[in-house]
């Protein structure tokens, strides 16, 4: 029996606005399209749908997904099997660090000592021992492109997986609204969101900002990164990006006039 999008959506812990998202992108197209225009899910889009939930939980982006899930050598069984080991390794690497984190309460305590290398012991996150077969099974394409972008803004798989997803948040919100006005309240909420993610690691100042955003459009390589999460987002970004600026700047001065 098919299910609509509010139904997928309330069984799988997932937003309606993600799910149209995905169909945006071509990650998960429904199955058919009824009479009163719903979207209709059959069987195979909730398995679909599942591989594309447990690859996120495991850090790859959107683009990432839809590379791997569409390449004709993709088998559902060995992902699983992979997302199972993964998991596995993800569940062990934690359970060192909890090791580790009751022997240094032990250790502050007083209870026992503690050399420097012991200190250490279970953190690692620069071992991935199943990319390489990810790698060989769908492709590098499938794996370079965030790693890339991210390598020199975090240090830890972890934080570099909470990256990601934030950033496909901001992005999916953006491209929500990409068909508002720039100007528009709604737009200019969803970009200062963007601005607040960017300023959190990158300290941008208003013109920075702003100059960013005309590369979005000048550069072929920003505005076909940012356009597969929706046709325009580029440049609606960078409309957006040089009223915010514009506006934020103006504030600021208002509240900190320079001495005349």
């Amino acid at each position: 029996m098919a299910l609509k999008v509010k139904e997928v959506a309330q069984l799988a812990g997932v937003s309606v606005r993600t799910l149209h998202h995905y169909d945006e992108l071509g990650l998960l197209r429904p199955e058919a399209v009824s009479n009163a225009g719903y979207r209709l899910y059959a069987d195979h889009d909730l398995e679909r749908l599942q591989q594309i939930l447990f690859f996120r939980e495991l850090g790859f982006s959107l683009k990432e997904i839809r590379q791997m899930l569409d390449n004709p050598a993709f088998d559902r069984l060995e992902a699983l099997e992979l997302q199972r080991r993964m998991l596995e390794e993800k569940l062990e690497h934690t359970r060192r660090m909890i090791d580790n984190i009751d022997r240094t309460i032990q250790h502050a305590k007083g209870e026992i000592q503690m050399t420097n290398q012991q200190r250490f012991e279970g953190i690692d996150f620069t071992n991935d021992p199943y990319e390489q077969e990810a790698r060989e099974r769908w492709g590098d394409a499938a794996i370079d492109e965030s790693k890339r972008r991210l390598a020199d803004r975090t240090g830890t798989q972890q934080m570099k997986a909470e990256l990601q997803r934030e950033w496909e948040d901001r992005m999916m919100e953006l491209a929500e609204v990409r068909h508002e006005d720039p100007s528009s309240p709604l737009a200019q909420k969803a970009i200062g969101h963007w601005y607040t993610f960017l300023d959190n690691f990158g300290s941008y100042s208003y013109e920075a900002f702003a100059g960013l955003g005309q590369m979005y459009v000048q550069d072929e390589r920003f505005t076909k990164n940012i356009d597969q999460y929706g046709e325009g987002l580029a440049a609606f970004m960078s409309k957006a990006m040089q009223i915010f600026a514009a506006e934020a700047g103006h504030r600021n001065e208002e509240q900190h006039p320079s001495k005349g």
